[in-house]
């Protein structure tokens, strides 16, 4: 009988994509040495160099995903997080929090402050995507009681106006789909942020649109450059602030 890990596991980010750029590329390396082309219907389909290139990029892509999941996004994680400054007593919302990386290194920045974690939970954007998994892993980190782990839509987010001191994001918003709908989770943002308070979104597509979306909402945004050195894909922090009245 298998006994539960005693370290956290905070999975492997899209899997899926991980398995099928590996497959495809072992598929295309070695058609690319043994077919330099084939033809189907009349048509030729050039294979050969192209078919090794292609196979190796793919294969590279697969792995470097692997290696920010299990080493890259714990560094991307401590960046964002020395993009706040702590005093203790914040409250603190990670939107699409997944296994909880974000939400367990925000609470143990906190005393007196408490971080919540949201999430549908797909396990197509993250490997073992279970609530029950996030807080096992604030229970391994010692931090169950410095955090809170509810299903929430970021589009429609049930807390009221100015709750929290601090959100983060990393890699969620993108999943949402349609540019209106990843708008409103913006906007959703802004309300539920107090004023004065302090918003960091990562993700490495549709950024351009998140400043724009929160600006729209009222708040100030921009966005850094891309993290080449811990992530892949490359991810940008938007950062975002909400006016004190």
């Amino acid at each position: 009988m298998s006994t539960p890990s005693s370290k956290p596991d905070y999975g492997i980010d899209a899997p899926g994509v991980i398995r099928n750029l590996l497959v495809i590329g072992v598929i295309l390396l070695p058609l690319g040495w043994v077919v330099p082309q084939f033809t189907i219907a009349s048509v030729t389909f050039v294979v050969g160099k192209a078919g090794l290139f292609t196979g190796s990029t793919l294969i590279l892509e697969g792995f470097l995903m692997i290696l920010y999941s299990k080493w890259g996004k714990f560094r991307h994680r401590d960046r964002m997080l020395k993009m706040v400054d702590w005093k203790g007593n914040e409250n603190v919302l990670d939107v699409g929090t997944g296994r909880g990386l974000l939400m367990i290194g925000a609470a143990k920045q906190l005393t007196t402050g408490k971080a919540v974690g949201i999430d549908i939970w797909s396990t197509k954007d993250l490997s073992g995507n279970t609530m029950q998994a996030t807080i096992r892993n604030a229970e391994l980190e010692g931090m169950r009681e410095r955090t809170d782990v509810q299903g929430g839509d970021a589009t429609a987010m049930k807390f009221p106006d100015d709750t929290f001191d601090v959100i983060l994001s990393n890699v969620c918003i993108h999943n949402i789909p349609g540019k209106k709908a990843r708008a409103q989770a913006c906007s959703e943002i802004v309300r539920v942020l107090k004023p004065g308070g302090k918003a960091l979104i990562s993700d490495f597509i549709h950024t351009a649109d998140y400043v724009e979306a929160f600006r729209t909402a009222g708040a100030i945004a921009s966005r850094t450059g891309m993290n080449f050195l811990f992530t892949f894909p490359w991810l940008r922090i938007v950062e975002v602030r909400k006016a004190a009245e």
